[in-house]
């Protein structure tokens, strides 16, 4: 007996395709655009002998671009996963489990690839 594989309708997931593709050539701009506001990256700090404020600053300054970069790269790669699965035919299937993730949660997160319930589970 076959087992009948249950997908999203292609008039669905092509609309989720484009908006991730756009999504995905966005953050990478905001990535690279990101990597030059990395005081660290600024040649002319080494030639500078400036105040423990200032060190700081750069300090603090370096830390929040390379926060926003984990959050970018993250993205990023549930991006690329969304994409993937749709790319086979299983976007809107659990990684984890295979069942249905609620429309709802694909609404507002169109990168998720875990349901909640599995997600819930991964977070502890």
């Amino acid at each position: 007996m076959d087992k009948k594989v249950i997908r999203y309708p292609k008039e669905v997931v092509e609309p989720v395709a484009k908006h991730l593709e756009e999504k995905l050539s966005v953050l990478e701009k905001k990535k690279k655009d990101l990597h030059g506001e990395d005081p660290f990256l600024d040649k002319s700090r080494l030639d500078d002998n400036a105040a423990a404020d200032a060190d700081a600053a750069e300090q603090i300054g370096h830390m929040r671009v390379s926060a926003v970069k984990k959050a970018y790269d993250r993205t990023i790669i549930q991006i690329r996963k969304a994409l993937a699965q749709i790319k086979i035919g299983k976007y809107g299937l659990c990684e984890r489990c295979g069942k249905f993730i609620d429309t709802d949660r694909l609404v507002v997160l169109p990168e998720t690839t875990l349901c909640v319930d599995c997600e819930k589970k991964r977070e502890k």
